[in-house]
């Protein structure tokens, strides 16, 4: 279900954020939920230029905040 949102996401943002794709099954996957204490999928984060979390969401995937979070990011 989060996919259709995320692919959203995706369009949405292109050029202003990235959107990195982690599949937790893999050895890369498990290292960054570690990383960043992911507890539950699906999971989505947003992370600023100095890898910190600046949101995050756990389950349904809401994408309003997540647009509005990087806004307040790439805004001057």
């Amino acid at each position: 279900m989060a996919k259709p949102i995320v692919d959203g996401l995706e369009t949405d943002l292109a050029g202003k954020a990235k959107v990195i794709r982690l599949d937790i099954m893999s050895s890369l996957g498990r290292q960054a939920a570690g990383h960043f204490g992911v507890r539950g999928l699906p999971a989505l984060l947003v992370v600023d230029n100095k890898g910190q979390v600046t949101l995050s969401q756990v389950g349904l995937i809401r994408p309003g905040p997540v647009r509005q979070q990087v806004e307040l990011l790439v805004s001057p």
